[in-house]
């Protein structure tokens, strides 16, 4: 089986069922998809909203429909070609389930010992204790483990600090098996494999797994600007934060007016991690490292695992990962760590420290330094870095044919169920990088009148409110309370500061009616539209398999999750896409319409199959506000920085057109090379050669 031309992400929740999406399949073969991706099919936790808490893998989850509604929902897709990508996550399983209860009454003697990553040399599993002042909310998300009392003992791997999901040993193969039975069976187009670095051997998995599955398979790897999948993993790439970053940074402008010391902020945050909600998996890591006192095993392990440059490395491979964290690394027991790793790259004390690397540089980069360092909070995103700003087209040319070149099939997305904000929001927030004084003009102003006492949660509140405008008290106060929460400045999960805590919940309401906020909102709807358009329409043209995350073939300014889980209201995307296919062509304005038929026209065009890379350049004074390519007889025309574009026009710039006749399929006109005709009605083109 081969790569769909493109993927529909759907979010499986009790109000979104297996009959649901059977119920729009229709739709979804009329937008052009290619294949419906599916959040995790497995069974969860009663009323989990996103499923990545399974309790039983061997099944489809009965809250959803069951095996009886996901053989339907197949048979649906098969019968309109579409293929169904299911996420998978062989990392951990929420406690308790049948397996967990088994070894907690049975201990080594259960037959289920094995499958969890349990220390049993105190014989037993040690679970976590919350205080009795412990609050319903701290269990809302997820019994994070509270180490402020102490509980470094804990012996069981986690997913990251959630006490609630444990890590399963799928590295032996009776657990693989047992794990992976059900959903290999369904026959299905691909799977998306969450969070392989959590994995004890990531390479030996999808090999295994390779073993057992000839479809698409895609990885939710995380990669450093410069980095690339290990050349031995038998996968066809990411799940495309690499191609988000690169796609919006292209459509940022380069400006030093919110430059600032990241590095000094992740750092710190990191290591702040490392020392507290991770500091039981930094100490069983410490008791592993031989000749050292254990104070100073701790302090090199956490240290070395604060420093590394990207997520994790996979010995043997991607030494030199390892060797600059060793390097920036000062602990006096870093020497002798360094030494037993390279001695036994696949022993225990090389496999948890890079299993745990990743968990310190997610929670301490993500879900912290993200929330801190809050200059420019359209570069925050999972897989960006903050401290580069905008991308030159000849390096997102560059990066695109090598993607062509080396994973035509990896999978590029811009909004994911796990994005800190939106695609559209994110486009909205890069007009702030062509007009810095004016945007730091209005956070001063409105700062002075309604500031929030901790200076980087205000910068992002700011930015946040003008990005996803309009919105409601309640979206901002959720999201700000998360925010706040996650950065660990003045308040934190379990930490709290009730008077500040009171503080940002009543600031939406405050600022929400601001005249001056919606004036400056309105500011920069045009340029974000076009910034919108024309990142959609470079990621479903471009090399890779393109992902429409949910809702997002309209305007969408959602916040981070659960925001965006929202439900999508299908009924008016059908509307609009049957006036669409009936010729109609939409303004651009806040209905999205627009947004609708790029994605539409750009998904069916894909389906005709589009190799190749060849960049494209325009001519004249105008010329860096155009990116263009083109593909198999395709070329894709995108405006890039329109408040300066705006500013001084199209001029007599062109964009000269390889061969004969071109015409646009979003308007049906014969294109022509005048940017300033070509792009009088959208902001974007979609050239066919000959006639649409």
């Amino acid at each position: 089986m081969g790569a769909p031309s493109s993927t529909y992400r759907v979010q499986f929740t009790p109000s979104f069922t297996f009959a649901d999406a059977t119920g729009i399949a229709d739709y979804l073969a009329r937008l052009g998809v290619g294949a419906l991706y599916a959040s995790p099919m497995l069974d969860a936790r009663e009323g989990s909203t996103h499923g990545y808490d399974v309790t039983d893998p061997t099944r489809a989850r009965p809250e959803l429909g069951g095996d009886t509604e996901r053989v339907a929902l197949q048979d649906r897709l098969k019968s309109l070609d579409l293929g169904l990508v299911v996420d998978i996550v062989p990392n951990h399983m929420v406690v308790p389930n049948p397996w967990w209860e088994d070894v907690l009454e049975h201990g080594q003697a259960s037959e289920y010992a094995r499958y969890f990553d349990i220390d049993w040399s105190s014989g037993k599993v040690l679970l976590p204790v919350l205080g009795e002042d412990a609050e319903d909310e701290v269990h809302e998300h997820y019994l994070k483990a509270n180490w402020r009392r102490g509980n470094t003992e804990l012996n069981y791997r986690r997913f990251f600090d959630i006490t609630e999901l444990a890590a399963i040993r799928v590295e032996d193969p009776e657990v693989f098996e047992a794990t992976h039975r059900a959903v290999l069976s369904w026959g299905v187009t691909g799977l998306r494999i969450d969070h392989p670095d959590g994995l004890a051997d990531p390479g030996g998995y999808f090999r295994r797994l390779r073993e057992h599955f000839d479809g698409w398979l895609v990885v939710e790897k995380i990669l450093g600007p410069d980095e690339a999948l290990p050349q031995s993993w038998p996968v066809d790439g990411t799940t495309g934060y690499d191609a988000l970053r690169e796609i919006c940074g292209v459509f940022i402008a380069p400006t030093e007016a919110f430059a600032g010391d990241f590095h000094t902020v992740e750092h710190t945050s990191r290591q702040q991690v490392a020392d507290s909600i991770l500091v039981a998996e930094v100490r069983r890591i410490a008791r592993l490292v031989q000749g050292v006192e254990f104070e100073d095993a701790c302090r090199a392990v956490a240290e070395v695992m604060v420093n590394f440059p990207v997520y994790r490395s996979y010995l043997p491979e991607g030494l030199h990962h390892w060797e600059t964290a060793v390097a920036l690394s000062k602990s006096p027991a870093v020497r002798a760590l360094d030494e037993q790793v390279r001695a036994d790259p696949h022993g225990e004390l090389a496999t948890r420290i890079q299993q745990t690397s990743g968990m310190v540089v997610a929670k301490g980069t993500e879900d912290t330094a993200f929330y801190r360092y809050t200059n420019f909070v359209a570069l925050n995103e999972v897989g960006g870095s903050p401290d580069r700003f905008g991308l030159p087209v000849d390096e997102f040319h560059q990066r695109a044919a090598r993607r062509e070149s080396a994973e035509p099939a990896a999978m590029t997305a811009l909004s994911t169920h796990d994005t800190k904000r939106s695609e559209d929001v994110r486009a909205r927030l890069a007009v702030l990088a062509e007009i810095p004084d004016e945007y730091l003009a209005f956070e001063s102003a409105m700062t002075a009148k309604h500031g929030i006492s901790e200076p980087t949660l205000n910068r992002l509140a700011w930015q946040s409110v003008v990005g996803a405008w309009p919105l409601t008290e309640e979206r901002l106060g959720q999201y700000l309370e998360k925010a706040s929460r996650e950065a660990k400045i003045k308040t934190s999960w379990v930490d709290r500061n009730t008077e500040f805590d009171a503080e940002v919940a009543a600031w939406p309401a405050k600022v929400l009616n601001e005249p001056e906020v919606a004036s400056f909102a309105e500011r920069l709807k045009a340029p974000g539209w076009s910034n919108s358009l024309g990142q959609k329409l470079v990621q479903l043209t471009a090399p890779g398999v393109p992902d429409v995350y949910q809702g997002t073939e309209l305007w969408d300014f959602s916040l981070v999750d659960p925001d965006n889980r929202r439900p999508v209201d299908y009924d008016v995307r059908r509307e609009m896409l049957a006036r669409i296919e009936s010729g109609w062509l939409p303004e651009v304005d806040d209905s999205g319409a627009a947004k609708l038929l790029v994605v539409q026209k750009a998904l069916h065009v894909r389906k005709r199959g589009l190799h190749g890379y060849r960049p494209l350049h325009a001519e004249g004074p105008a010329a860096e506000h155009v990116l263009a390519f083109e593909r198999s007889g395709v070329i894709t025309v995108a405006t890039r920085l329109p408040v300066g574009l705006e500013q001084k026009g199209w001029q007599d710039t062109v964009l000269p057109l390889p061969g004969t006749k071109w015409t646009d399929v979003l308007t049906g006109r014969t294109a022509t090379a005048d940017l300033a005709s070509l792009l009088d009605t959208y902001p974007v083109a979609l050239l066919v050669q000959g006639d649409q």
